[in-house]
Formats: structure tokens, C-alpha cells, sequence
């Protein structure tokens, strides 16, 4: 019999190698987990958002795969040199941008057992771990943000982790749409109208889409900033109406609790009651925000959604749990399995059939759905939830000393109330220097601040993003990387102090 070591004659490369050898997977893993050690403790030195210009990578790698094995210290090392240089350290404690990103050791444990597992978790029989873990993490932290009794397993409802917000949307949408043409008739499609805020996340817009709700049957309700572009009961309202005057037919309400561009929070009492008069599913997106809401000086943000269908929140955003990961709740499950679910021979099973299990398949849309619940178990077991909200106060008290800076400059002004870890401001269209005032105007105002924006980026030290409300360009500083500390807050002052020095006394 021929050695395992056999060379393969044309290559000359070993034909031993395996795809999982233990040993040499421990090997392996010690030099990766080495590595990525040395990447945060290093993290703060790299410029927080890229410096490399489009197509770079194209250069550096070879046009085709190898055709032999190679050393993972050859790997690792070609990750350093020219991953590591295209990438935006969204874990840098200088990033400000969008939304938080956040992880923790026990959430990149908790990926690791994901990882290692691997189980595709579609119904219970293919692992009853899986399913069961998430039905109880689920309530687990429905109970946390007290979402009322129908929501929870234990109360006739129930939670499922989808990877996105938009897949949860989607969700409910097709849940929602599939409710309403059985009493109006397939035929009436066309007629189904959406509603949300102007400030909603796109991702409610392109859930609908592939729903099958025409592009011009979703309304974008005005905001102002007398309301602190909030969404108003009576402008909710009035979009019904004037919809159902043309023959339309109302289906959906998106309410947000923290929109993307200012953190505005919309009434979700009064607009429920508005929207139930009219027989609509109302869905909360609590993507960003939904994690404070834990801490219960922050929980009157979701007053009135026990008078919703379906809640969701991202802990991938700011619940230091790795991507992807968004916790959605529905207080009729039956509704998604109607729209959702799919029964094929080869799926069937005793469990199935007796309906006496939780299958997540007719939960979502993929069939397959990895083992999310471990990450979530690990962060909340690790941590505690006393620890989590202490988390979350300490970078809503960073937030809110990085808007005292701005609010003792008067070249600055802050633009909508910060109800959360983000503050947006700009330049002030009416600026207060030592010497004098200088009136800019909005649209003035709007270049600097964008100008601004742009050299503040281009130094590497911070990174912001922007967003624009009530034709306002602002700056919008979202506090939230796990590894952040007040001397990095000081530190992005000092950064906008220092450009904002060089471009704006030039103007004086």
C-alpha cells in the first residue's frame, strides 16, 4: 500500500492535505487569533477610513487562483499589506460614522461557535439547540426592552433573528400584503400603499419593492424641523386620506424609533391609532436605537408599541454583538407562516407535523439561517444586562460631551436634538468669530460644512459621515465603537477645531 504522502506526479504538491485537520486547524487558528490581536491592539495608528483609491487591490493580487497550497504566514501576511490597507476600520475608537458596528470578545466568541458549528438551522429536527436557544434568547431580551406579554413565545408571539432590517421588513410586509388581499383579492395589488417618514431608512422603500408594492405607492410622509423631523399623526393622515379618495388601499406603517439621518423618533402611539383605523399593520424599525431602549431611562422611546404588529432592532449595530444580526418580533407568528412557509416532502418530519416546534424557514426568506442565537447568548451571559446598559449610557455620555463642544462654539450649531449616542450639527449660517460675525446663509453654510466634513475624512484621524435634513447639510458624529473612551471624543474635537480653524478664520 502507497505512502499517504504520495506526491501527486504533474504537481508535485502532497496528495495528504485536508480541508479540516484538527491539529493543524489549531495551529492555524493560534497564528489568525495572534493576528487579530495585534490588529486592535494596533488599531488606533491606521487611518480610520481608507486612503486607497478605487481598483487598488486589482494590483496587488494575482489574476488567478494558485494552483498549489500556500503557508498561512504567507496568507496573514498578504492580509496586513493589502487587505488591511483598503479596509475602513469600522472598530477604530476614532470611527463616527453611519451607525456603530460594535462587537465584544464574548460576541466574536459567539461567531467562532456559530462558525464551528455550522448548522443550518432551517427547522427543528436539523438542531433543536438552535431553534430552542433562539426562541429563549428571543424573549430573553423582549423581556429587557419590556415589549408587552403578545410578543414574546411565552405570550403567544415570538422573536426571530433575521440578518438585516430589511429582510425583517420584508417580512412583514409580505405578511401584511398576503392579510390584505385575502379580504380585498389578489387581482387589487396595484392599489396597496406603504407609509413611513421622509427620514426612513431606504431599506423599508426596497423591502417594499420586492414585495410587490408599486414604486409610486410608497409615501414618504414630510417631516419638519419644528417637529424634530419626526412623522405627525395628522400628516399620516392626510396621506390616507387623500390615498384612499383615489381608490388606494393602505396597508403599511413604518415608524422609526432613531432615523438614520438625525436620530428622530417618531410618536408611536398616535400614529398607530391613527393607522389602526384603517386596518394597517404598523412595523417599528428600531435598528440603531432599539438598543438603549434596554436602559429605562431610554425606554419611553417605545411608548405605544404595544399597539404594533412587529418590532425590530439590530444588535449588529450597537449591542456588541458581531454582524449579522437583527431581532425581529411578532405578535401573530401564524401570519408570517402563512405568507412564508413552504412544506416539500423532503423537509417533513414528526416534530413539523405535529406543529409542536418552532420552524424558522416559514420565519423568513432564505431556507438556510446560521446559528445567530450563540451570539447574542454569549454577549448577555458574558456582560449581564446591568453591565450592557452601563455600555450603552457610558457612549450616550460621550455623545453628549462632544455636543457641549459644539454648543460653546458659536461658529457651530446643533441641528436637531440628540436623542441618543448621535449628535448632527454644522457650521452655523450665522458664524461668531473673535472679531466679528459672518453671515453665510443656509447654502453658505451647507458648503462649509460638507468642506469641512471632507478635510476632517481626509486626515485619517476620525471618521464622520454626513446626512442632509430640511435641506441642511450636517455633520453627523455617531458614538458607538466598542473601544471608544472621552480622549477619543476630545481627540475628534480637537481634529474639528483644528481644520475648522484653518478653513473658516481664512473667511473672517
Amino acid at each position: 500500500m502507497g505512502s499517504l504522502n504520495t506526491q501527486e506526479p504533474e504537481t508535485g504538491f502532497p496528495t495528504s492535505i485536508k480541508p479540516f485537520e484538527p491539529e493543524e486547524f489549531r495551529r492555524h487558528a493560534h497564528l489568525v487569533i495572534d493576528f487579530i490581536v495585534d490588529y486592535y491592539k494596533n488599531i488606533e495608528n491606521y487611518p480610520v477610513r481608507s486612503q486607497v483609491e478605487p481598483g487598488y487591490l486589482w494590483k496587488r493580487v494575482p489574476d488567478s487562483a494558485p494552483h498549489g497550497p500556500e503557508p498561512m504566514e504567507d496568507i496573514l501576511r498578504d492580509v496586513r499589506n493589502d487587505i488591511v490597507p483598503g479596509l475602513t476600520h469600522w472598530q477604530s475608537p476614532n470611527f463616527y460614522g453611519y451607525f456603530p458596528s460594535n462587537m465584544s470578545t464574548a460576541g466574536f466568541l459567539g461567531e467562532m461557535l456559530c462558525t464551528a458549528f455550522n448548522t443550518p438551522g432551517f427547522n427543528w429536527i436539523t438542531s433543536p439547540a438552535s431553534t430552542e436557544l433562539e426562541n429563549i434568547v428571543m424573549d430573553w431580551i423582549g423581556k429587557m426592552l419590556q415589549l408587552p406579554h403578545e410578543f414574546l413565545f411565552s405570550g403567544g408571539g415570538g422573536g426571530v433573528i433575521q440578518g438585516t432590517t430589511c429582510e425583517a421588513i420584508l417580512c412583514t410586509v409580505v405578511a401584511a400584503r398576503d392579510r390584505m388581499l385575502q379580504k380585498i383579492g389578489l387581482e387589487n395589488i396595484t392599489k396597496l400603499v406603504v407609509y413611513a417618514s421622509d427620514q426612513t431608512h431606504s431599506a423599508f422603500q426596497k423591502a417594499s419593492q420586492i414585495a410587490g408594492i408599486r414604486r409610486e405607492n410608497f409615501r414618504a410622509v414630510g417631516t419638519t424641523a419644528q417637529n424634530a423631523f419626526s412623522m405627525t399623526p395628522d400628516g399620516l393622515r392626510a396621506a390616507i386620506e387623500a390615498d384612499i379618495k383615489a381608490g388606494l388601499v393602505p396597508l403599511f406603517l413604518c415608524p422609526t424609533v432613531g432615523t438614520t439621518s438625525s436620530t428622530a423618533v417618531d410618536p408611536l402611539g398616535p400614529l398607530c391609532d391613527v393607522a389602526k383605523e384603517y386596518g394597517m399593520w404598523v412595523h417599528v424599525d428600531a435598528a440603531y436605537a432599539g438598543s438603549a431602549c434596554i436602559c429605562p431611562e431610554f425606554r419611553h422611546f417605545l411608548d405605544g408599541v404595544e399597539k404594533t404588529n412587529s418590532f425590530s432592532f439590530n444588535p449588529h449595530k450597537w449591542f456588541f454583538t458581531t454582524m449579522d444580526s437583527c431581532c425581529l418580533w411578532v405578535k401573530d407568528p401564524a401570519l408570517l407562516n402563512d405568507a412564508l412557509s413552504t412544506n416539500p416532502e423532503y423537509l417533513k418530519n414528526k416534530a413539523s407535523e405535529l406543529k409542536c416546534v418552532v420552524d424558522y424557514k416559514d420565519w423568513q426568506i432564505c431556507l438556510n439561517r446560521r446559528f445567530r442565537s450563540l451570539k447574542l447568548w454569549l454577549v448577555l451571559r458574558t456582560y449581564g444586562v446591568v453591565n450592557m446598559q452601563n455600555f450603552l449610557r457610558r457612549h450616550i455620555g460621550m455623545a453628549k460631551e462632544f455636543e457641549g463642544f459644539v454648543r460653546k462654539d458659536p461658529r457651530f450649531e446643533v441641528v436637531v436634538p440628540r436623542n441618543f449616542s448621535t449628535l448632527v450639527f454644522r457650521v452655523s449660517p450665522v458664524g461668531t468669530y473673535p472679531s466679528s460675525t459672518r453671515v453665510f446663509g443656509d447654502q453658505g453654510a451647507n458648503e462649509l460644512t460638507a468642506k469641512l466634513l471632507e478635510s476632517v475624512n481626509e486626515s485619517g484621524k476620525v471618521f464622520m459621515t454626513h446626512a442632509v435634513v430640511g435641506g441642511v447639510y450636517v455633520i453627523r458624529v455617531a458614538v458607538g465603537a466598542t473601544l471608544t473612551e472621552n480622549r477619543h471624543v476630545n481627540l475628534a474635537w480637537d481634529v474639528v477645531q483644528e481644520h475648522a480653524n484653518q478653513m473658516l478664520l481664512t473667511l473672517t
